[in-house]
């Protein structure tokens, strides 16, 4: 379980093929792994991943071809950025909300708005996830915790598209 409040920048530092498969190597730049054990969990970009080698400032997790189907995982490269969050203990604050680190789906950023000094973000996303969306209700984006501020549809051509938007503040963007 996790928050969707991001502790931290990591970089890919490389992506290994293993047969279909991937390991990846993430360096936790100031997240400490420190209490990270073999077989916990991190999010990255809030998918949950499972430490099978560790480093002080790094770690390698397997990733599956449901993972990389499902997820943006695939398509990172050594260098990419990416946020990082430490699985929940008993008792630790809850700052953001509830988050399995189970992906549901892809979306597609549509469109990105100034708002005063945050940003509103537009994102449409599939048929089958739009029943689950509130205006009001939460939503994890690359592991960050937000709360939807829009949803719609798009009537434009034969199938409309369905899309929801965010507020994002300064610190946030950051």
């Amino acid at each position: 379980m996790f928050t969707g409040i991001v502790q931290g920048v990591g970089r890919i530092r490389s992506v290994e093929p293993q047969g279909g498969d991937v390991t990846m190597w993430i360096a936790t730049g100031d997240v400490s792994l420190a209490g990270v054990e073999i077989g916990g969990s991190i999010a990255v970009n809030g998918c949950c991943l499972t430490a099978v080698q560790l480093e002080p400032h790094a770690f390698a997790a397997d990733l599956s071809r449901e993972t990389l189907s499902r997820t943006t995982l695939g398509g990172w490269l050594a260098g990419s950025k990416v946020n990082l969050e430490l699985s929940l203990k008993l008792g630790d604050e809850l700052g953001g909300h509830l988050v399995y680190g189970d992906v549901d789906g892809l979306g597609i950023v549509r469109s990105v708005m100034a708002d005063g000094d945050s940003r509103r973000i537009r994102i449409e996303v599939a048929d089958g996830l739009a029943k689950f969306l509130a205006e009001k209700g939460s939503i994890c984006v690359d592991g960050v915790s937000l709360t939807v501020s829009g949803v719609g549809r798009d009537s434009a051509g034969q199938h409309g598209a369905d899309w929801f938007e965010v507020a994002i503040i300064p610190h946030t963007l950051s």
